[in-house]
């Protein structure tokens, strides 16, 4: 099997368990032969046909569809016209903040605030480039899988320190100072 039959099936197998679907129509830029990449439209449509043809569990899915402005996708892709694209104006914080109150009102889970998901992912950008300094990578060159596993270590580790942080300040509000020691 070629890398990039491989690469289609893992993708279909993707899709096939994956109930929740954000897609950002807007990643199409020109590559070094000026040529566009279709990959998330394809994955786009990969995951409505699921959505559409596929058995009840399929039919359950959440689609989340981004572009830069409202109705640009129209010049390119007018066939999803009628659904509600959501304008992020190629600003990370307004992703961030409607996926949290996308995957908020879907779920039906409590989840931290956008100010507080924001600010997590400032703290993250803030210590990127010391991350991938440490593998010796190029934060403006990182590879997908790379750039995943940075922010799913740093998140293990983050909330960890997080977790221990709040757990010892409120111990010092409650216990004595001895109690600690």
């Amino acid at each position: 099997m070629t890398a990039a039959k491989r690469a289609l099936r893992m993708l279909y197998n993707l899709i096939k368990d994956c109930r929740y679907g954000i897609h950002d129509i807007s990643r199409t830029e020109l590559d070094k032969n000026n040529l566009p990449r279709f990959n998330m439209p394809l994955e786009l449509g990969i995951f409505m046909g699921a959505k559409r043809f596929g058995p009840r569990l399929q039919k359950d899915k959440r689609l989340l569809i981004f572009d830069t402005e409202k109705y640009r996708y129209q010049k390119f892709i007018s066939d999803i016209a009628g659904m509600d694209i959501h304008a992020h104006n190629a600003d990370p914080e307004c992703v961030i903040a409607e996926t949290r109150d996308w995957l908020a009102n879907v779920s039906r889970r409590q989840l931290p605030g956008a100010r507080k998901v924001v600010e997590i992912y400032r703290e993250f950008r803030a210590i990127l480039p010391s991350l991938a300094d440490r593998l010796d990578l190029e934060v403006a060159t990182i590879t997908y899988v790379d750039f995943e596993r940075l922010v799913v270590g740093w998140l293990i580790d983050s909330t960890h320190i997080r977790a221990t942080h709040k757990a010892s300040t409120l111990f010092s509000n409650t216990l004595p100072d001895t109690a600690l020691h």
